[in-house]
């Protein structure tokens, strides 16, 4: 549907592009509220968001909460912390106060002091009964917060340290790629048992033998340019332990990118489809939702894919929108296409892609194309998905 645009996103439907244009008018109000140039408010702001005070229905959301992640972490790296605000506000007030005791002709106002002993002996007993359940509400408002902050330094600490020790960690095996040092003299090859009748030895690609050596896990490497998409692809015999396990084998929230249990790269399918978190902080898929955009996806319309067997460039076809849907539902369940058995399956599943597709990239596919599906997940509804399908071209 023509027009559906919100701060430069797509949307397929009228429901999505309402839900944009509420989260752009409350991205307005916050904005109309807060003083982006302050480093104090932005990180106050930041830490709100984390913590749910504002919650987003679209990708539009997605965005802000990205720009004022990056935005705070910036004004963290120059030195700067919630309260920097805190202190000018305090400042500011002191000032106020300091107006409000002159008045116009520049004379202090005088006050007159009351004390305990101005009451009768009733009066002082309920005074002084008021100010000792004042200071025990006082106490446990003072120890409830003294909890909520540490739990929220905990999350934050824990947090940062795994997005640290995974953008370290990855930086490490992108300088291991194409290091044939560590894989001299053990070559590693894989043999697969398809049947008693066939099995097949294959040779790792030179550049991915050290990477393999490390990891038997490794199946290839997944890198768009110009993007921070550039990591270890792995695959298991389930689709749950990458999900929290980077390539090291350590728990990581982020996880790892990794191929379906189903896929195989060898006897190929007609679709490889690969999931990866969207992380906040932009690791793994976490800027996938950037294709959203069609000039975005012109930019970066093609994608590298490597087996760990073979080389592998794709270009973007679709881009869109879906969910995870109970089983009894009939739909069209992209995460389900994985071969078609012929060329009007293969056909019906691309015209359901392009029906859902956010805008026409041109490009087509025909029975025998070989595909590549990347997915993540989306909070534009419950069980979002984002989803960017890909052809084969080298």
């Amino acid at each position: 549907m023509p027009g559906l645009e919100v701060a430069g996103r797509r949307f397929r439907t009228e429901a999505d592009y309402r839900a944009a244009l509420r989260d752009q008018a409350k991205i307005d109000k916050i904005k109309s509220q807060t003083d982006m140039r302050q480093p104090g408010e932005v990180i106050t702001l930041y830490a709100d968001m984390q913590a749910g005070k504002y919650r987003f229905e679209t990708v539009v959301g997605n965005d802000f909460d990205d720009e004022i992640y990056e935005l705070a972490q910036q004004f963290k790296r120059q030195g700067y912390d919630k309260d920097s605000r805190i202190a000018a506000g305090k400042k500011a007030r002191r000032a106020e106060k300091k107006a409000a005791k002159t008045d116009s002709a520049g004379q202090k106002s005088v006050r007159k002091t009351v004390s305990l002993k101005d009451y009768d002996k009733n009066m002082q007993a309920v005074i002084l009964d008021e100010l000792k359940k004042r200071e025990k509400r006082r106490k446990l408002m003072l120890a409830l917060c003294s909890v909520v902050a540490a739990a929220c330094f905990i999350y934050f600490g824990v947090y940062y340290y795994f997005a640290d020790r995974t953008e370290t960690s990855y930086e490490n095996l992108a300088d291991l790629k194409g290091n044939t040092t560590l894989a001299a003299g053990q070559v590693p090859t894989v043999t697969i048992h398809y049947t008693d009748e066939e099995e097949i030895e294959l040779k790792v690609l030179p550049e991915y033998q050290t990477l393999y050596n490390k990891n038997k896990s490794l199946i290839g490497w997944l890198k768009i340019d110009d993007t921070n998409i550039d990591y270890p692809v792995m695959q298991t015999v389930n689709n749950e332990y990458y999900l929290d396990h980077n390539y090291d084998q350590e728990y990581d929230k982020n996880g790892s990118l990794f191929l379906d249990k189903d896929c195989d790269v060898v006897h190929r399918n007609t679709n490889l489809i690969i999931y990866g978190h969207h992380m906040k902080s932009g690791k793994m898929f976490g800027n996938l939702n950037m294709y959203s955009s069609e000039d975005y996806c012109k930019k970066h319309s093609t994608i590298q894919f490597d087996t760990i067997y073979e080389k592998g460039t794709y270009e973007v076809m679709y881009v869109f929108r879906s969910r995870i849907y109970n089983e009894d539902e009939i739909v069209f369940k992209y995460y389900q296409f994985l071969d078609a058995a012929s060329a009007k399956e293969f056909e019906s599943d691309m015209q359901e892609m392009a029906a859902l597709s956010l805008y026409d990239t041109g490009v087509t596919a025909s029975y025998g194309d070989e595909l590549l599906t990347l997915s993540t997940c989306d909070n534009s509804e419950q069980d979002g998905r984002f989803v960017v399908v890909a052809k084969r071209i080298e």
